[in-house]
């Protein structure tokens, strides 16, 4: 089967990987314009178009696909490239553009989606975030067939994925991606044999997974235990959950919700308020919040590198009493936030 592939990030890449390692013809690959990234923000290709060009796949890096958009001329050389290519199918993964209704049209068997959730939950940009921070149990990924929507087309494959209480949103999506580009060879032989067999998504249990702000970081202590350690694994890699102390940041990369001990209940009376510091050990940092206590175990000076509690604490001093704080430049950010 010939086909176009459209995807940015690490996520595409991966599934992009699987495709050409099953045998499929690519002939075209859109992804991105190069963005400047690293301490020297130079300009850097996504990973996408580094694995096309290792591969000698063409590239094509149009800003927009709309003809009557700010970019004409990129798009309509976008069109010329994508009927050129002739593709069977399109295969979209993460590309970060939307896709207009004549590019929808353009491959004889239309645009299939890897979308990391379990359709019609999570909609939208930050899937694999927005179910660690609920709480969801388990996730997936849901290939689909696209339409005009945000990620409303008819479902053709879906596998589930359960989500452990240690499960960052690095680590999900290394299984999430590993499991889309599966699925996609699987939805392609389908395809090719006529034995896709299209399934509407329900109309209930829709929610939308909005993009990640940095301003999210700051913890607000007054949040529940459990609602934090599951904030902190959403945000872990980006944008890394962010508390204070005395105005120095601090990032808290792991913890968890915690019953208190004998000790950690008598400090936890009356008097404590969210952020405070109500245990010192090298296994965690044990902090009141709004509801019951959390453990830090894993944390980040500005600067610094990740480090275990027992690791951190030799280089900063924390005592049980102080109160932590959000990050003062992401708390003006979260008051500022519309």
């Amino acid at each position: 089967m010939n086909i176009i592939f459209a995807g940015t990030p690490e996520f595409a890449r991966v599934a992009l990987a699987r495709l050409h390692a099953a045998g499929f013809l690519v002939s075209l690959v859109l992804t991105q314009p190069d963005r400047p990234a690293g301490r020297g923000m130079k300009l850097q290709a996504s990973p996408v178009k580094q694995f096309a060009l290792e591969h000698q796949i063409p590239v094509a890096q149009p800003h927009s696909l709309r003809l009557d958009g700010k970019y004409p001329d990129e798009a309509a050389a976008a069109r010329e490239a994508i009927a050129a290519a002739q593709a069977d199918a399109m295969v979209v993964a993460a590309y970060g553009l939307i896709l207009p209704q004549w590019v929808l049209d353009a491959p004889r068997l239309g645009c299939f989606n890897i979308h990391a959730s379990l359709l019609p939950r999570w909609r939208g940009a930050a899937p694999i975030h927005r179910a660690i921070e609920a709480g969801d149990a388990q996730t997936g990924v849901t290939i689909m067939q696209m339409d005009a929507g945000l990620d409303t087309g008819d479902m053709l494959l879906l596998e589930r994925l359960p989500i452990t209480d240690t499960d960052t949103t690095g680590l999900l999506h290394d299984r999430l991606a590993t499991l889309g580009g599966r699925l996609m060879v699987e939805a392609l032989e389908l395809a090719a044999c006529g034995g896709l067999k299209p399934v509407p998504q329900p109309t209930v249990g829709v929610t939308y997974a909005h993009k990640i702000e940095k301003a999210e970081a700051a913890i607000d202590w007054r949040m529940s235990a459990q609602a934090i350690a599951q904030r902190v694994r959403a945000f872990n890699p980006f944008p890394g959950a962010a508390t204070a102390l005395a105005g120095e940041a601090v990032k808290v990369w792991m913890a968890q919700a915690d019953t208190l001990c004998a000790a950690d209940a008598d400090a936890a009376d009356a008097d404590t308020v969210p952020g405070q510091v109500l245990s010192v050990a090298d296994d965690g940092i044990r902090v009141q919040t709004g509801d019951g206590m959390l453990v830090l175990t894993e944390l980040q000076r500005a600067g610094g590198k990740r480090l275990p509690a027992a690791d951190f604490l030799r280089g900063f001093a924390l005592v049980p009493g102080q109160v932590l704080d959000a990050a003062p430049a992401q708390l003006a950010a979260q008051k500022a936030a519309p």
